[in-house]
């Protein structure tokens, strides 16, 4: 079992940055897949980003990619998500998520394809 906690998120102005970072404990953090999703009020909750188990696969969202890098440390048991030109439309709740790995390169922008989702961090970015 696989437990994640989401921290950096925060109040921001348009044009700045924000580190997310997803700590996690209690599984193989090295086995699993990575994923972040988002979602505002009102709204279903969205694929972000996501990485391999190995670090060598990577996809993104159209709305991220270009300004939004998803990476991890294995040996720290932690993922990152750098969001760089943040925009008001990115303000969202984030959440990590994790799955087992299945193959060197595999990810999945699906919700459903992630057993385990951590409680989420608040980024808001005024204009």
């Amino acid at each position: 079992q696989v437990q994640l906690v989401e921290s950096g998120g925060g109040l921001v102005q348009a044009g700045n940055s924000l580190r997310l970072s997803c700590a996690a404990s209690g599984g193989t953090f090295s086995t699993y897949a990575m994923g972040w999703f988002r979602q505002a009020p009102g709204k279903e909750r969205e694929f972000v980003a996501a990485i391999s188990w190995s670090g060598s696969g990577a996809d993104y969202a159209d709305s991220a990619k270009g300004r939004f890098t998803i990476s991890r440390d294995n040996a720290k048991n932690t993922g990152y998500l750098q969001m760089n030109s943040l925009k008001p439309e990115d303000t969202a709740v984030y959440y990590c998520a994790a799955t087992y790995g299945r193959t060197y390169y595999y990810t999945s922008s699906s919700r459903n394809e992630y057993n385990y989702w951590g409680q989420g961090t608040q980024v808001t970015v005024s204009s």
